[in-house]
Order: C-alpha cells, then sequence, then structure tokens
C-alpha cells in the first residue's frame, strides 16, 4: 500500500501540524532560522537541500505563516526569511528533538549546548535553566560550542560562525 501524500481524513492537531512542518527539510530550516540564519544562500549550503526542494519548502513556511518574508536588497532585488511568532513557537519541540537525538543518538556528544544568558546554566529540553530554576524566553538563550562539533569539518559560512557562542535567531553574519 503507498503512503499516502497528505494527512487530509484525519482530524487531527498533530496531524495539521505536520503538513506544515513534517516534510524531511522543514524542522532543519527552522533549526538553522533559530541559529539566526535567514538567506537562502546561508540556508542552502549549511543544509546541502537543492534550491527547488528549499524554495518550495520556504514558500510553504511562508504561506503557513511560520516565516515572513522580507527584503533586504533593492538591486538586484534579494529577500530573507525571519521567523514570526508562530514560527519561534517551535523552539520547545526542536530543543526537544535535538537534546533527545543527544542522548539517544550522539556517539561524540551533542554538536550544541544551549544555555542561559543570564546565569549560564544548561537548558533541559522544556527550555528550563539548570541552574536557577527559570523558563528561558528563546531571545535569552545562547547556543555553545558541544564536545560533538569538534569532529564537523563543515567550512560554509554558518558552520563556522556557529563554532562560537551565538545567541539564539541574532542574524548569522
Amino acid at each position: 500500500m503507498a503512503l499516502g501524500k497528505n494527512y487530509d481524513g484525519q482530524s487531527c492537531a498533530l496531524a495539521s501540524a505536520l503538513e506544515v512542518i513534517g516534510e524531511r527539510w522543514t524542522l532543519l530550516i527552522v533549526r538553522d532560522a533559530l541559529y539566526g540564519v535567514r538567506r537562502f544562500g546561508d540556508f542552502q549550503a549549511h543544509l546541502d537541500i537543492p534550491k527547488a526542494v528549499l524554495s518550495q519548502r520556504l514558500a510553504t513556511l511562508v504561506e503557513a505563516g511560520v516565516f515572513e518574508r522580507r527584503r533586504y536588497q533593492e538591486t538586484p532585488p534579494r529577500d530573507e526569511y525571519v521567523l514570526t511568532p508562530v514560527g519561534r513557537e517551535l523552539w520547545l519541540p526542536v530543543l526537544a528533538l535535538a537534546q533527545w537525538g543527544e542522548r539517544n543518538l550522539a556517539t561524540k556528544g551533542p554538536l550544541r549546548v544551549f544555555h542561559h544568558v543570564t546565569c549560564g546554566g544548561r537548558l533541559e529540553p522544556t527550555s528550563s535553566c539548570m541552574t536557577c530554576g527559570a523558563v528561558v524566553k528563546l531571545e535569552d538563550v545562547e547556543m555553545r560550542p558541544g564536545p560533538g562539533l569538534a569532529a564537523d569539518a563543515r567550512q560554509d559560512q554558518v558552520s563556522l560562525a556557529l563554532r562560537t557562542p551565538h545567541r539564539m535567531l541574532d542574524p548569522i553574519p
């Protein structure tokens, strides 16, 4: 039996969410946007994603209200993709999935660890600080290189920028 292409027959909020974010590249695009990636070329270089797939996924995410497309250059016309409040809500699922992968699948430790800017404590999957107990807003999270990053030989601009501490949502230069 062939797998269906959508969840039209489902009356379920999870099925509706998967229609928007369930495609294999989508959460990686959202993850990179949370890290501060905004430009098409940077998404493409960091993810090694085909241009046509990236174009289609970004269009779907803009249509769903996860991203807002903003013009940053007129000649030639260039746009960037900025997470909306709806897109920022995906922080907790992305964090929880990343930390699940670290605990269960990472052989050399996490690539990146997430810390509370105010006190330096590491975050739990609920975005609670292990040190002070605060529920940390996305804007108050700093991503730092983890022990697993030492094996990463990628040389694209995003990978290089993420080898140093970086505050979430701050644009990657």
